[in-house]
């Protein structure tokens, strides 16, 4: 029986490890620390140096503030103008020279702006909620059931996108006519009840991104179609929930043009926030002998902006969750 000899390179390794244990440690059996140095991937594309990154983080962040102002400015405009006297107001200076708080104070006498707030309050909450709900119904449906013609169906839904405001605008005002409804807040938020096709095209993205698996095992644990919805759909898809909710919101509180068709012939307590300022505007111009008391119309306006910025900065981490759970899916 013949004993192969070590070769003289591992024999030198082994004296070595036998003089010194941290050698041992330190050497593996087959590679050494330069052979794992020299196998290391490497990186390829050109490398940045430090101050060309950092110029062009201070163009972008430098193109962002003059983005930033550009948009900032009629809101500041605003409220430099409600902080001025009446002979003042339109001088475009962002530094009013004559500064006064009274306007805050005698606008609720001047108009009644607390109903205008209130009732634009209720009708976009009505607006948004149903919208929302309906239109996540319709959707659920159309991306978990399958059924024939559901394509075709679902085409049609996306086509009634096409049709302008102005082609329904005559045959919808007819409705409520005949429903008695005009002059009421009814025809407002009414409409909603039945969804819409772009929020219904929006919520069937997220419910397409939702594991169909979790439905399947809901359906044997005997959860019903209605179950399915509430309680897996719907707490999965808040972040859409909240977008829609959101957006018709901000639509139903700046819709002036359905103000001035069902709630035109009213009485001005019952007008909404937008309508509410095209009467004060009337009210106080020259023309129809008003004084030009226009800064009461700047501090209205500016009260009615800030509940959207409220809500908007609530709900602005949806907006970027559900940008991300579509970015996921792609």
């Amino acid at each position: 029986m013949s004993v192969t000899q070590p070769s003289s390179d591992a024999a030198k390794l082994a004296a070595g490890a036998l003089a010194d244990p941290a050698l041992a440690q330190n050497a593996g059996p087959e590679t050494s620390r330069n052979d794992r140095h020299r196998r290391r991937p490497r990186l390829t594309g050109p490398r940045r140096s430090g101050p060309q990154t950092l110029v062009g983080r201070l163009l972008l962040g430098a193109v962002l503030v003059i983005f930033a102002l550009l948009f900032l400015y009629p809101f500041v405009w605003l409220l430099a103008a409600s902080l001025k006297p009446r002979g003042e107001v339109f001088d475009n200076a962002l530094i009013p020279k004559t500064l006064t708080f009274d306007n805050y104070a005698e606008v609720w006498n001047q108009l009644p702006l607390l109903n205008w707030l209130g009732n634009s309050l209720i009708i976009a909450l009505l607006a948004a909620g149903l919208v929302a709900l309906s239109s996540s119904v319709v959707a659920f449906g159309f991306a978990y059931f399958r059924f024939p013609g559901r394509g075709l169906l679902f085409g049609l839904v996306l086509a009634t996108m096409m049709l302008p405001g102005a082609v329904t605008m005559i045959p919808q005002y007819l409705i409520w006519k005949e429903l008695g409804l005009i002059g009421t807040w009814v025809p407002l938020f009414g409409m909603n009840l039945f969804g819409s096709a772009f929020y219904i095209f929006l919520q069937r993205q997220f419910y397409l991104g939702l594991p169909r698996e979790l439905f399947e095992a809901a359906r044997l644990d005997g959860a019903s179609n209605w179950q399915l919805f509430t309680r897996i759909a719907m707490p999965l898809s808040i972040p859409s929930f909240i977008i829609v909710f959101i957006f018709e919101f901000q639509a139903s509180w700046n819709n002036l043009q359905a103000a001035l068709i069902y709630l035109n012939a009213g009485s001005v307590e019952q007008f909404t926030a937008p309508l509410g300022l095209a009467y004060a505007m009337t009210k106080y111009s020259p023309t129809n002998g008003g004084q030009g008391d226009y800064q009461y119309v700047m501090v209205a306006a500016l009260l009615i902006t800030l509940p959207m910025l409220i809500i908007f900065s609530f709900g602005q981490r949806y907006f970027v969750e559900g940008i991300a759970t579509q970015g996921r899916k792609g």
